[in-house]
């Protein structure tokens, strides 16, 4: 259906009618859609490889029988099951530039205070260390479940050939790890390029400043779908953009299932 309206004009109150390729015509020269388009990639590129690593070394770091190592093990996984909506409204606090908890810390460490959300450049970058935080405990454990499902005979038949901790991690823990991080990327990539609660939620909430900014640096494509569907009824347009995210999380995928395919029977 979605196919279908991103050829009408749809406005949710009337009938759709057919205007053929226009909507498509009007998506090639929106300026805000390339601009959210950019935004989008960026956050899935900045998020991805660094939530990967980080999710990677932490599942390592717990991967030992020690006193009280299911507490940690629980500690870090907390965010995943916190509301993102709750969560974003703690980060939007401690990103207050007057009296928010992170321009306290950089001060006591000498750093200047920054702008967060409210600067152009450091407002994505705000939301990606946010989301990186939140997402990496679910990571984490699907990263500790491959760890354990790799025979421990491995790693001490390379001890007994005199390999220290850093050659097991990269030639034995990393190579047998390739189709946990395969399903890894795929999925955290298709969760970064439709994302929209973070956006909504920590640029929304002041009602004298537009959604997605400042300056629409952190404008997203779902963001705008939603706004064009639900907010400026072009049900149409929405669908438009929506099939063009669709796309591009196709061929995306695509593109990452290939480069591991010799791993995973592609």
């Amino acid at each position: 259906m979605s196919f279908y309206y991103s050829f009408t004009f749809y406005d949710l109150m009337s009938e759709p009618r057919w205007t053929g390729g226009l909507n498509y015509g009007n998506l090639i020269n929106d300026h805000r859609v390339n601009a959210a388009a950019l935004n989008t990639l960026y956050f899935a590129f900045g998020t991805v490889p660094t939530g990967v690593v980080t999710s990677l070394l932490l599942a390592a770091l717990i991967n030992r029988q020690i006193r009280g190592i299911y507490s940690f093990r629980a500690m870090f996984y907390m965010p995943v099951v916190s509301s993102f909506v709750s969560v974003s409204l703690i980060w939007l606090w401690i990103y207050e530039p007057q009296f928010g908890l992170a321009n306290e810390l950089f001060e006591t460490l000498g750093f200047p205070r920054s702008k967060f959300l409210k600067g152009p450049n450091t407002a994505m970058l705000a939301i990606i260390i946010l989301s990186v935080w939140k997402n990496m405990g679910l990571n984490m454990v699907i990263y500790l479940a491959g760890l354990q499902g790799i025979p421990p005979h491995i790693y001490e038949s390379a001890e007994i050939d005199g390999a220290g901790p850093v050659n097991k991690f990269l030639s034995i823990t990393i190579p047998l790890l390739k189709p946990t991080t395969f399903f890894v990327v795929i999925v955290y990539f298709i969760g970064a390029l439709q994302m929209f609660v973070q956006v909504f939620i920590m640029t929304c909430a002041n009602p004298q400043t537009a959604c997605g900014g400042p300056l629409d640096r952190t404008i997203t494509l779902v963001t705008l779908i939603y706004f064009n569907g639900f907010e400026y009824l072009k049900m149409g347009y929405a669908s438009t953009i929506s099939v063009a995210l669709f796309a591009a999380i196709s061929v995306i995928t695509i593109i990452n299932a290939r480069m591991l395919r010799y791993d995973v029977g592609w």
